[in-house]
């Protein structure tokens, strides 16, 4: 891990939300090798890329492209296209945000990344909560699910994890960002199949402009300490939970 100081990642507001708790959880798991899964167009990829030895994995080819431009302007770091691409390479951690509810079969991806990892390593993930709370915006990214804490911490159990940390992040800023994607979806489907809208969720409200990531950043502020005292509480949007693979 590198110990520089490392610039804030470029994220929209809702990821700020979740930012604090995967900062946190990678405190506790020390990797140096990173791999993320559905990177996205890479605004904490990057940000990784600056402290560990990271691999992303993208299969959007837009989304991969804005990717690699920001890990050349980083210097470090890599995208590849498909899983397939990795060989029998072994990481330390292997993180996926907001990956896990795009895939019909959860239990076999779970066990599957699983596969990725060093003997005891880490698992990192952020998934969208509560089932009752899905809604035009989940089946617009291409959601086949939310989750509930009891669920996703048998899913995990089943599969071979030990959960380590488990926290709820959105209280408050999320719900609202919550209701204003479920009301702009209402008038824009997306795309006709799962695939096309998954494909395209990771450049949702994306920031791009410097003062737009600014904006994000400086918006969502106040609300990631108000948010911290219901960490351990289900009233949030979603939740970031780190786990050990045991077996």
């Amino acid at each position: 891990m590198i110990t520089t100081k490392v610039p804030p990642p470029v994220l929209p507001p809702n990821a700020w939300l979740r930012f604090d708790s995967i900062r946190g959880a990678l405190r506790t798991a020390q990797p140096h090798a990173v791999l993320e899964l559905g990177n996205g167009e890479g605004g904490l990829g990057a940000w990784l890329a600056r402290q560990y030895d990271y691999t992303g994995v993208e299969p959007d080819p837009t989304s991969r492209a804005t990717a690699e431009l920001r890990l050349r302007e980083v210097g470090r770091g890599r995208v590849l296209e498909n899983r397939s691409d990795l060989s029998d390479e072994r990481f330390d951690l292997v993180c996926a945000f907001e990956v896990l509810e795009h895939i019909e079969d959860d239990l076999a991806a779970l066990d599957e990344w699983g596969g990725y990892l060093q003997p005891e390593g880490w698992l990192l993930l952020s998934v969208p909560a509560h089932a009752a709370q899905y809604g035009p915006f989940d089946e617009r990214a291409g959601h086949f699910r939310r989750y509930e804490r009891a669920d996703l911490t048998s899913r995990l159990e089943k599969t071979g994890y030990r959960v380590v940390r488990f926290d709820s992040y959105g209280a408050g800023l999320g719900t609202v960002l919550q209701y204003g994607r479920n009301y702009l979806a209402r008038r824009d489907a997306g795309g006709s199949t799962v695939e096309e809208r998954t494909s395209a969720s990771g450049r949702y409200f994306q920031p791009h402009a410097k003062f737009v990531a600014l904006a994000c950043a400086t918006i969502a502020a106040p609300f990631r300490v108000a948010q911290r005292p219901f960490a351990g509480r289900d009233i949030g949007t979603g939740y970031v939970v780190l786990a050990r693979r045991t077996t």
